[in-house]
């Protein structure tokens, strides 16, 4: 097992804005890949982060930029569906890899009552309801639906090499646990902080066991389609 925290070639500033090069794979992934039976692919979140975004070496956009005459404004979806396409490209690139990806699909907040920095929180102790949740927000469903154009497009590239792309949607299921998230406990007692509530981070037990079962189920499935 590895794990990689960037989809895409990313610099290692110490402060923000992040740049990206959102046609450029990561270098520590692709080379890496070949010899393992599964590969799991997530991003979410860390997508709305101040950030310059770059192609073919050159500055194109930015989000959140901190100069009174940025260059182009562009939204997350932009950097969201690159960072996608470059790493389904990647693996499609690497010829001798022959597992399985599963894309994992993003996981909503549950901000109630404001935003993530206007005071919004998640306090609710169960689950919603199948037919009672709530949806979810537009920015979410976009990049949702991101996701998943980006996964057929991967999976109509394939060349015969091998590949299979899997779809593990962790989006519906995590719409209905709004009880899974730390709130205002995500911190040590007494800790002399400026406190924003953590209603995006998975910390109570719950919700990743359930994602955890499933996917536990998704690899035995593959494994008995492989006998």
């Amino acid at each position: 097992m590895f794990w990689s925290p960037y989809l895409v070639r990313t610099d290692q500033l110490q402060t923000e804005p992040f740049n990206l090069y959102l046609d450029e794979p990561d270098p520590h992934w692709p080379d890496a890949i070949a010899p393992f039976d599964y590969v799991l692919l997530s991003a979410e979140h860390w997508f709305f982060r101040p950030t310059y975004f770059h192609l073919s070496r050159h500055l194109v956009g930015c989000l959140y930029c901190p100069e009174q005459n940025p260059t182009t404004r562009l939204p997350p979806t932009f950097s969201y569906r690159l960072a996608f396409r470059t790493a389904f490209r990647a693996i499609n690139s690497v010829s001798s890899f022959r597992g399985v990806v599963f894309l994992r699909t993003f996981a909503p907040s549950h901000f109630e009552g404001g935003t993530w920095n206007g005071g919004g929180d998640c306090v609710r102790t169960e689950p919603f309801g199948r037919n009672n949740g709530t949806g979810l927000e537009d920015r979410f469903k976009e990049m949702y639906g991101i996701q998943l154009e980006e996964l057929g497009i991967a999976r109509r590239a394939v060349k015969g090499n091998g590949e299979r792309f899997r779809l593990f949607d962790a989006t519906r299921p995590m719409m209905l646990r709004p009880d899974g998230h730390p709130s205002r406990y995500g911190h040590w007692p007494g800790a002399k902080l400026v406190l924003v509530n953590d209603c995006v981070h998975w910390c109570l037990p719950g919700p990743i066991d359930g994602l955890n079962d499933l996917f536990q189920e998704l690899l035995e499935r593959e494994i008995k389609d492989d006998r």
